[in-house]
């Protein structure tokens, strides 16, 4: 199954762990051009530039692409702020097209308690996979 990864930036080195996991067990993963530079060396971009970056290389666009050749995105909601499972406002855009476009939606973790959207992503339908990539594969509902 091809998958998009899908989260916040600060989660990028996640990411990248994920990625191999579910390419280890067959599946072609995508991430972000953004996310080898969110984990050079570490570094976390400053607030500010991250928006910058986003600009420079057609970031979000990019990624919706990226969805469009996918069967389905895989959101790494980890806590964040203080927020459980934290899902921002870039994986919510990313949820709502890949919904648009009939792709499978999996969390990592449950749908966060966000009161600004949190029936729109109820409604989305995602698959809530509860830390288990296992589950990952055609026809799985959980």
């Amino acid at each position: 199954m091809k998958v998009v990864l899908c989260g916040s930036m600060q989660f990028a080195e996640e990411m990248l762990k994920i990625a191999s996991k579910l390419e280890q067990a067959g599946h072609n993963c995508f991430v972000s051009s953004q996310v080898t530079k969110y984990t050079v060396d570490g570094a976390i971009y400053l607030q500010g530039e991250d928006t910058k970056q986003k600009i420079e290389h057609d970031a979000i666009r990019a990624h919706c692409q990226l969805i469009e050749q996918a069967d389905a995105i895989l959101v790494l909601n980890y806590t964040k702020r203080q927020i459980e499972n934290y899902i921002g406002g870039n994986s919510f855009l990313e949820m709502g097209y890949a919904y648009a476009l009939n792709k499978r939606i999996y969390l990592l973790n449950p749908i966060p308690d966000i009161a600004f959207y949190q029936s729109e992503m109820v409604a989305m339908q995602p698959i809530v996979l509860n830390g288990d990539l296992s589950l990952i594969n055609a026809g799985v509902e959980v």
